[in-house]
């Protein structure tokens, strides 16, 4: 799993308008290639009547899926610099549809380029960016004894954590960074000198800053 990737928080669209002609930005964040192809077909059938459905999307941890299409627009025109955006801003998971009714004013070759440009650059500000960063579910089982001081080291080196369970003892969830999982542990066995027991969970993401 990578430490951390950029994609965008949410579905969205926005409306440009060039030369008479609407352009209609649509983004997800998709998992699969399944996912996107829903989504661009779910779009075309939203928008049945269009001129042109274009789209492109990229997925994989390391982009192994890239796929593009013109819908009809002249080749190189909308699919490539739809892709060419979502690369350029460093995203990753994302499906792009950009939906165009033509206005009667032919654009030519470089002015659909920057128009579908426009139109994805738009989407991904209706979708908000984000990078979502990898952590470590970590159990830490103390006695209360150790409660406030545990609390606070957490609170002053800035570690997420999550619900507290209390029994007979007190287990917090911490959320230290992946690759700070070790060095967390340490640091936790030293601090509660060797009285934690500590059980490994999940790789989960969070978004960075929330």
């Amino acid at each position: 799993m990578l430490e951390r990737y950029k994609t965008v928080r949410k579905a969205g669209e926005k409306e440009i308008v060039i030369k008479k002609s609407r352009f209609i930005g649509h983004v997800k964040p998709v998992e699969t290639e399944e996912d996107a192809v829903l989504f661009i077909e779910e779009i075309k059938k939203r928008h049945w009547n269009a001129t042109h459905n274009c789209s492109a999307y990229m997925i994989g941890e390391r982009d192994e899926i890239q796929k593009q299409s013109d819908d009809g627009e002249p080749s190189g025109t909308a699919g490539k610099p739809i892709l060419e955006v979502i690369k350029n801003q460093g995203l990753k998971n994302v499906a792009i549809v950009v939906t165009r009714y033509f206005g009667g004013i032919m654009l030519g070759a470089g002015g659909l380029i920057r128009a579908y440009t426009d139109g994805a650059v738009a989407a991904i500000e209706a979708g908000e960016a984000i990078t979502r960063v990898l952590h470590q579910e970590i159990y830490v089982e103390i006695d209360y004894t150790w409660l406030g001081k545990a609390e606070n080291e957490l609170r002053n080196k800035g570690i997420r954590t999550g619900e507290t369970a209390f029994a007979d003892k007190v287990t917090l969830l911490c959320l230290p960074l992946d690759q700070e999982c070790e060095v967390f542990m340490n640091w936790m066995t030293d601090m509660t000198q060797g009285q934690a027991v500590m059980t490994v969970g999940d790789k989960v993401y969070f978004i960075e800053g929330e």
